[in-house]
């Protein structure tokens, strides 16, 4: 047995049958972070990326007794609020969280991406006046902001001083004045808490996704407080995961795209998977050093893999061995670590012929050998010739444009060879392709045995 105890969080919200926002994108968030999600719903919304197409409000006792049922059950560390559409529903969840002496955090959904009105001009009067006082922390974006301080809030002096003015009229402790839409080259984040301000900074994701940014942001402060953290520590680390979910959002429907709370998770998960089958790789050709001795060509060889689609976006992200495995005192000898980030040229071609929907993710290079590709063509493989003197300049000169340009050349069929006879400084090389790394270094030593 053990006293370990897992956190539980609550949300509080309506449901988006596209799976973007509200409870949907909460319980992603509460999962990323190792918190047990519980859910009660206040409205169910028919809504896809492009619009909120109809509203179905629960009937305030029921939302009541949604939360009466789990708290008397399962504990709850934290909640949240989301989508309270009129004052019927906030009075119920008023009344639960005073009642049960709930830790709230409310995000006070007004409007939705698609531009659909979440929160009727009175049940805004009821949030203000029933719920805010009750809240730990209040977490409006801008214009929301801008609503419940009574002036615009454009900049982020305007954000600093909407947050003391939220605190100051309607009592909550806190508030964090989101900053996507501020007028600053950088996001900032403006917390207000205990007499003094916090800011927080990060990059603009201008090619990011943002439908239910403002339920994973309120979901993951509530996450961390339910785990135990401070307030402004956990307003810090929600802000650290927004940048992955924002970054690596699901592009589906043609409206705005959700954000990948997951992506918290699965980003390391699919770097290690890389790293552990470009080791296995690596292994694999070492212990066959007499099949590919002959063929090691004078810059070395690399293995790489790119992890899952999503999260391959730069070479930066690509599994690779650093400074290559080279010929060194009659042997093959890996120079450095298999890490993200150790390769340039194979790492942009494999990043090409993802880019291009094909199923490549992994590569190894050789020397060119004649009669390597006449036993890959006798195996059945799919083999690909580049003439590297016709690659055009400007190509050449732009970083990338060579492994663009040879990725071009593929076509739509999935390669498993490509190779070139060299030019001018430019070394003859084969590229052994495949799934991942292990299946391209497979495919190669099965070529080599190939009498």
């Amino acid at each position: 047995m053990t006293s370990w105890r897992i956190p539980v969080a609550m949300t509080i919200a309506g449901s988006d049958s596209g799976g973007g926002a509200g409870v949907e994108a909460d319980l992603k968030t509460f999962s990323a972070l190792g918190v047990y999600g519980t859910v009660v719903i206040t409205s169910v919304t028919a809504q896809n990326t492009r619009e909120v197409r109809g509203v179905y409000d629960l009937p305030p006792d029921f939302v009541y007794l949604q939360i009466k049922t789990v708290v008397e059950d399962i504990r709850v560390d934290a909640a949240k609020t989301g989508m309270l559409s009129n004052p019927g529903i906030v009075g119920a969840v008023a009344d639960a969280v005073g009642e049960f002496g709930i830790r709230l955090v409310v995000d006070p959904v007004m409007v939705a991406k698609s531009g659909a009105r979440l929160l009727r001009d009175d049940a805004l009067e009821a949030l203000t006046r029933r719920l805010l006082p009750q809240a730990l922390l209040v977490t409006p974006n801008a214009s929301e902001a801008g609503v419940l301080a009574g002036f615009p809030v454009e900049s982020v002096e305007d954000a600093k001083r909407a947050a003391r003015a939220i605190h100051d009229k309607y009592g909550v402790p806190a508030v964090v004045v989101k900053g996507g839409h501020l007028k600053a080259d950088r996001v900032v984040d403006v917390l207000f808490y205990e007499g003094d301000y916090y800011l927080y900074e990060a990059e603009r994701i201008e090619s990011g996704c943002l439908h239910g940014a403002g339920c994973s942001f309120s979901a993951a402060v509530t996450a961390f407080l339910a785990r135990g953290l401070k307030l402004p520590e956990a307003v810090k680390m929600a802000r650290g995961f927004m940048d992955y979910a924002i970054k690596y959002g699901v592009r589906v429907g043609g409206g705005h795209c959700p954000v990948n709370p997951m992506a918290y998770l699965e980003v390391p998960a699919y770097k290690y998977a890389a790293i552990e089958n470009v080791r296995r790789a690596v292994e694999a050709l070492l212990e066959n050093q007499a099949l590919v001795m002959p063929y090691a060509p004078e810059v070395g060889i690399n293995v790489v893999e790119a992890p899952h689609p999503l999260y391959a976006t730069s070479p930066g992200d690509v599994v690779g061995v650093e400074g290559r495995i080279v010929r060194a005192g009659g042997r093959l000898v890996k120079v450095g670590d298999v890490r993200t980030g150790a390769s340039s040229h194979l790492a942009r071609l494999v990043l090409a012929l993802v880019k291009r929907g094909l199923k490549v993710r992994g590569a190894v290079n050789v020397r060119y050998g004649e009669d390597l590709v006449e036993r890959a063509r006798r195996a059945g493989l799919r083999v690909v010739f580049v003439d590297r003197r016709l690659e055009p300049p400007e190509l050449k000169s732009r970083e990338g444009g060579s492994m663009e340009w040879i990725a071009g050349l593929a076509g739509g069929e999935e390669p498993d060879l490509i190779y070139d006879v060299g030019d001018v400084g430019k070394e003859p090389m084969v590229r052994v392709l495949g799934e991942d790394a292990v299946d391209a270094v497979t495919k190669l030593l099965s070529i080599l045995k190939t009498g």
